[in-house]
């Protein structure tokens, strides 16, 4: 069993083209904390995630940052492959969010392969299109949907089923998409609910109850 197998829409290939890709492309290893990539740079091949996190994330011109999407184990980042195939430069930065481990695919053996397999182009267009649903779903919530209820969906996801968060209010309003002075004014409405406490980069749930029924509003 080789990595290929860990991703369905691989498994697929004929055994000509599965070996191909097995040869010409490598694993590597990443620390946690690195840039992976940033604004300006050309990809240099796809990344498919054996292990780890990267987070991928967008600056504004005022120097605002917000969190676009995270590639897990399984998976690759859409944001590559769009540049891959339109020969442009990222305007993100991946951050490996973990010690990561994945597969690099080369340009040159990615554009073979796009074009002359079915089977791994369907791979690469199935992955693209389902994190470009997931995309339109972040600017759904960034334009229309409640800020209290995005915080309260995103401590109650944060906190997997614990009653403590670290995290701060820069970190929050970064994965959110908004002001950090947003965050702190709703954290401390929550408070003054009686629904959480907060110390110096904790967030502890006091009243989970309310925030979840928020979160599922």
């Amino acid at each position: 069993m080789s990595w290929i197998d860990q991703f369905p829409g691989l498994s697929r290939l004929p055994d000509g083209i599965r070996s191909y890709l097995l040869e010409e492309s490598k694993i590597v290893t990443v620390p946690a904390n690195t840039v992976i990539f940033g604004p300006g740079k050309s990809p240099e091949s796809l990344l498919l995630l054996l292990d780890g996190t990267v987070r991928v994330q967008q600056t504004s011109d005022a120097g605002r940052e917000i969190v676009l999407y995270r590639v897990h184990a399984g998976e690759s980042c859409v944001l590559t492959t769009a540049c891959l195939l339109a020969y442009e430069d990222y305007s993100a930065e991946g951050i490996a969010e973990t010690e990561t481990r994945a597969v690099a695919i080369p340009r040159m053996v990615f554009d073979k392969l796009v074009s002359d397999s079915v089977e791994f182009r369907q791979f690469v267009f199935t992955a693209y299109s389902k994190r470009i649903t997931d995309l339109f779903f972040v600017i759904e919530e960034i334009a229309f949907q409640r800020m209290d209820i995005r915080l309260a969906h995103k401590l109650i996801e944060l906190a997997d089923g614990k009653d403590t968060i670290s995290s701060t209010h820069q970190k929050l309003s970064v994965e959110l998409g908004t002001a950090r002075e947003v965050i702190s004014r709703q954290l401390s409405e929550f408070q003054r609910r009686g629904w959480i406490e907060q110390s110096r980069g904790t967030i502890r749930l006091i009243n989970p109850d309310p925030i979840a029924k928020l979160a599922q509003s």
